[in-house]
């Protein structure tokens, strides 16, 4: 899938910027914390909108300054991994799944339960999940949104050192089995080179 974006936002007293096209499975960005990484992957997901510029994924225009084009985010059909997760604590697991799901998905609740290996944390509670329990949960609830790509920012960041290597290869095999685009946000560049084709340094 190629990724083709070019965008400017103001936020505050300094300018996000990024210029990037690429084809790959995975791309990584990576820089400090402050440097705005988060604020583009927001701006691919149409959660704020640029200043200026464009955004285009496999062809399709997302955003479009110059010709008006700014798809809403349902539209836009990116699943979304946050930082911070945004599991509902009041929901069981089956139900921050089932709250995700949009037809026109190519994998069933089965499929992806099987993938993640979660179908054993249906009836339990968000707050009684491990790190690593709660981000497979959190991609899970992603895959079922039926998208074309996906966001990730910052996936390892609440995982523990025993997790992170079993996180690690479930984004590889979402990338190489699912096959699924992704944009990755780290820190850390052993991360990104391990899991990009291609990373990209967004600066301060």
């Amino acid at each position: 899938m190629s990724f083709d974006i070019a965008v400017r936002r103001r936020l505050g007293d300094r300018d996000i910027a990024l210029q990037c096209r690429a084809d790959a499975r995975l791309i990584a960005l990576i820089g400090p914390s402050g440097a705005g990484k988060t604020s583009l992957l927001n701006m691919i997901a149409g959660l704020l909108t640029p200043d200026a510029g464009h955004i285009r994924i496999d062809g399709e225009t997302l955003f479009d300054s110059a010709a008006r084009i700014d798809l809403a985010p349902a539209d836009r059909h990116a699943g979304y991994l946050f930082q911070d997760l945004r599991l509902f604590p009041h929901m069981r697991v089956d139900r921050n799944l089932r709250y995700g799901r949009r037809p026109g998905g190519s994998l069933s609740q089965s499929e992806v339960l099987d993938f993640l290996g979660i179908g054993h944390l249906l009836h339990r509670m968000p707050a009684t999940l491990s790190g690593g329990e709660a981000q497979r949960v959190a991609i899970g609830r992603a895959l079922l949104s039926a998208p074309r790509f996906l966001l990730m920012d910052e996936p390892l960041s609440g995982v523990d050192r025993a997790r992170r290597e079993e996180i690690m290869r479930l984004i590889e095999r979402l990338r190489d089995d699912m096959r699924l685009p992704i944009l990755y946000v780290t820190h850390d560049l052993r991360e990104a080179e391990r899991l990009a084709d291609r990373i990209v340094e967004m600066a301060c």
